[in-house]
């Protein structure tokens, strides 16, 4: 074996890590599970050095399989949002606060009370679990932390401060620094009204350096390895993916992605404008409630994964009449808000277990398609789905149905640790195009077979 680069994504539950070789094939890969904890209600955090563990494990687990190879460079894709003090030695002082985490929609106010042009300028929705407003929430409760503090970091970057110890932590990259709420997305650099909004010092704010550069090197179990900045999970979807297209992500929430994005001044609007990994812009419109709303439903009717999908492929569409409505943690926005909750409506006596699993399948899907129709511009091209949530074939055909467009489910285990790979071979000087397995495009059937389904789940 030669030249190989890693890639690790640091998600909500779990870490992804993935070998490319030089030419592109997947030599090694494996995954961690963790869940975040939740001391309160609305509240999601997680300690850094569970992340850390989670990383270790996965290198042991694959370090056999690379034997004898020279290990080019590590890559990390993260989480977006979410907010850890750390100090100059990049220890983190507070556990990282998640992008699910509720405890900071009180100072969410502080962005909404901006003077119109600054609000417009970050050009975002205003989420309570983006990384300002967890830092205001920071700020106003963790005082003593913050004044120890060198940095509010994203979690790929607190991940990378512990492994290349010795070097400035403050540091971040453009596409994670775009989706805290605290960018001027019109002048790509930070917002000075939102930093203030958010009771922190400027000098907290992380230097943004390109995402392939090298900032050192990690002792790791399969040597000493450089590591690259690393960017955020969507856009290094994007990049592992390589559609140039429209991308569905289904994984513990649900993104919808459409690179080429010319960003501009808006105020509070329902979909997102981020920087990709490469210098340039998507629109996503996002969903909180994806796969962890299929899970959810899993324990509460006793069904396993593959149970669940099995029962609602079997069922007709419309599921007997029942709706699914996926919002078991809120929403931020455009699709469902804050405040809407999740849950079965039009159940009858004669409503079965498989009527409730097939809902909750067609629901979660329907979700998908409203937040497509949020996203600026039309397209009729095919879309390729990721993620966990899309294994199913009987999501891919429902997405299919819903969109009307042809799905192409991309058999990638985790695109944005792909991503986060390929990053680390451009800061070792690699060129390196990955090998990606795309089904055949499954078709939308004609005669829209949801579309009173559709009908009944928009109106709530």
């Amino acid at each position: 074996m030669g030249d190989v680069v890693l890639g690790a994504d640091i998600g909500t539950s779990g870490l992804k890590l993935v070998a490319l070789d030089d030419e592109g094939t997947v030599v090694a890969e494996t995954e961690s599970g963790f869940q975040p904890d939740r001391p309160r209600p609305g509240w999601a955090q997680s300690q850094i050095g569970t992340w850390v563990l989670a990383l270790d494990g996965a290198l042991d687990r694959i370090a056999p399989g690379l034997a004898g190879a020279r290990v080019r460079g590590l890559g990390l894709s993260g989480q977006m949002h979410g907010a850890v003090l750390v100090d100059d030695a990049g220890r983190a002082l507070t556990p990282a606060l998640l992008w699910p985490d509720q405890r900071a929609a009180a100072e969410v106010r502080r962005w909404q009370v901006l003077p119109p042009a600054d609000r417009a300028a970050l050009a975002n929705p205003l989420v309570a679990g983006m990384t300002g407003p967890l830092a205001a929430w920071l700020a106003a409760h963790e005082p003593a932390a913050l004044e120890r503090a060198a940095a509010v970091l994203l979690p790929k970057d607190a991940v990378r401060a512990v492994l290349v110890p010795g070097i400035d932590p403050r540091v971040t990259d453009r596409s994670d620094a775009s989706a805290t709420l605290l960018w001027d997305v019109v002048a790509d650099g930070w917002s000075a009204a939102a930093t203030d909004a958010a009771g922190i010092p400027a000098r907290l704010l992380p230097a943004v350096r390109p995402s392939a550069e090298v900032v050192g090197a990690a002792r790791l179990v399969v040597g000493e390895v450089p590591v690259v900045v690393g960017g955020a999970d969507t856009p290094l979807a994007l990049m592992g993916a390589g559609s140039g297209g429209d991308q569905v992500n289904l994984g513990t929430g649900a993104q919808v992605l459409r690179p080429g994005l010319r960003p501009a001044p808006a105020d509070d609007p329902p979909v997102h404008s981020y920087a990709d990994a490469d210098g340039g812009w998507y629109a996503m419109a996002a969903l909180r409630n994806g796969g962890s709303a299929w899970e959810w439903v899993c324990r509460v009717l006793g069904m396993s994964w593959d149970e669940l999908f099995a029962a609602a492929a079997a069922m007709p569409a419309g599921a007997g009449g029942v709706v699914f409505r996926p919002f078991l943690d809120g929403e931020r926005g455009g699709v469902a808000g804050p405040g809407e909750r999740g849950g079965w409506t039009g159940l009858q006596p004669d409503t079965t277990r498989a009527d409730l699993a097939r809902a909750a399948v067609e629901g979660v899907v329907l979700a998908v398609g409203a937040a497509t129709e949020l996203l600026p511009g039309a397209r009729d091209d095919s879309v390729v789905l990721t993620g966990g949530g899309g294994r199913p074939p009987v999501v891919r055909q429902l997405l299919a149905d819903v969109l009307g467009r042809p799905v192409r489910f991309l058999r990638m285990r985790s695109a944005s640790a792909v991503g986060a790979a390929l990053l680390a071979a451009r800061g070792a000087g690699l060129d390196i195009e990955p090998r990606r397995d795309l089904e055949p495009p499954v078709q939308p059937r004609a005669g829209s077979p949801l579309a009173a389904a559709a009908e009944r789940w928009a109106r709530g």
